[in-house]
């Protein structure tokens, strides 16, 4: 019973961020509701599955770790879904997760090429672009009959309050569930003025297996797939530092080897996330944190969540009450999660050495290009459209501005501290 009741802790942990990106994308894609539960339980299912891949010392690193979607992967899969296509789209995640698998025993020499300054600019710009997304909601949803209305600022803000007490004035689980909470507080005071659709709850199934290609087949863009291997990198440094923390938690050594597995286990489940018409998926540090608290670290807690969340990942009708959650309350909670995203990127970037001019110009430069370009994405429209796939996405202008940048003022130094 114990280690149920752990396992469920976990699950909660990690289920806010497990249902946030398939809404924020599908809603974004103009997907119908059916099809964002469908979306939402499939993302949940191959949480299950990615973390399995993870936890199994045959494929992963052995560690209690859990993957979920990442959120630095929403801002790019909404602008190359909308510009390119779905089937773009699932194709191209595809091919970076075989990259990764390609480059997993390299990773961890190649990762010098990736140092504070490259990686916090980076996850700063993707921050900053995702905001807008979060703005948009938080008003009702771009193009809708009530955007901006009083009603939908109201219960953003007080989805948004809502969370920063919880944050505030609890500890341990609760506290790590602040996000959950807050959205369940907001869907429920949306219930009271009637902006909850509960309809799509009573039509959706009780029960369906996820199914490969449900929304397309697979296209191939050399752009796009860049943009995903550039997000897949970033999530490789942040689970890196994942795996150290839980093997200074459990006590168990890693060896290269280990490290290998566990970027290998990463790329197959990007891939199987595109198989799947699902997400690129990256170690959970909320999680992290939960092993700590609760003292459980052993597998057989991560073993439990893994069982829990395919059963989830099976039954339709969660994924339509988690898309009950009415924009405006999502926006809230989006202010906060992609708020956060920002700040742990220029937490990463307090790791350098601000009084070097040099580091200075790396960040000033592929920021200002990176939120520039997203801001006028037309600006260099002049070049042709077969250089739109840099000029026009300002994640891939950003990130190789700050690698290109960083090797010609530092090299491939990985402390820039001095």
């Amino acid at each position: 019973m114990k280690t149920f009741i752990l396992s469920v802790q976990h699950l909660l942990a990690m289920y806010a961020g497990a249902i946030l990106v398939p809404i924020i994308v599908g809603t974004s894609l103009h997907f119908s509701s059916e099809q964002i539960a469908f979306l939402v339980t499939v993302d949940i299912f191959m949480c299950g599955v990615a973390t399995f891949l993870q936890v199994w010392k045959g494929t992963g690193t052995g560690l209690p770790i859990v993957l979920g979607c990442t959120f630095t992967a929403v801002a790019p899969m909404i602008l190359i879904g909308q510009t390119k296509g779905i089937s773009v789209l699932y194709g191209s995640l595809l091919l970076s997760g075989v990259l990764v698998i390609i480059i997993a025993p390299f990773f961890s020499y190649i990762v010098r090429f990736f140092p504070p300054v490259v990686t916090g600019s980076v996850v700063t710009i993707i921050g900053i672009n995702l905001m807008p997304v979060a703005m948009n909601y938080l008003a009702g949803g771009e193009g809708a009959k009530d955007y901006g209305d009083g009603k939908n600022i109201l219960l953003g803000i007080v989805t948004l309050l809502v969370i920063l007490i919880v944050q505030r004035f609890t500890k341990g689980f609760l506290k790590s569930i602040a996000i959950l909470i807050g959205l369940v507080v907001g869907t429920v005071l949306a219930s009271f003025v009637g902006v909850v659709d509960v309809k799509q709850v009573g039509e959706a199934h009780w029960f369906a297996l996820p199914q490969p290609f449900r929304f397309s087949g697979l296209s191939f863009d050399l752009g796009a797939t860049i943009v995903f291997f550039i997000v897949a990198l970033v999530s490789l440094i942040e689970s890196t530092g994942v795996y150290h923390a839980l093997s200074e938690i459990t006590g168990k050594q890693l060896t290269r080897k280990d490290f290998r597995k566990g970027y290998t286990a990463e790329g197959i489940a990007i891939v199987l996330g595109a198989i799947f018409n699902s997400f690129p998926y990256t170690a959970y540090s909320q999680n992290v944190g939960l092993v700590s608290l609760s003292g459980a670290k052993k597998n057989k807690v991560i073993y439990g969540m893994v069982i829990l969340l395919i059963i989830c990942g099976c039954i339709p009708k969660l994924g339509a009450m988690a898309n009950m959650i009415p924009l405006p309350v999502l926006g809230g909670a989006m202010i906060a999660m992609f708020g956060m995203v920002m700040a742990y990127g220029v937490s990463i970037l307090g790791n350098i050495n601000f009084k070097n001019q040099n580091n200075m110009l790396i960040i000033a430069v592929s920021v200002g290009l990176g939120t520039g370009i997203s801001a006028v994405p037309h600006a260099f429209k002049a070049l042709g459209s077969q250089f739109a796939w840099l000029v026009q996405n300002g994640i891939v202008l950003g990130a190789l501005s700050a690698i290109i940048l960083n090797f010609f003022f530092n090299g491939i130094k990985n402390d820039q501290k001095s």
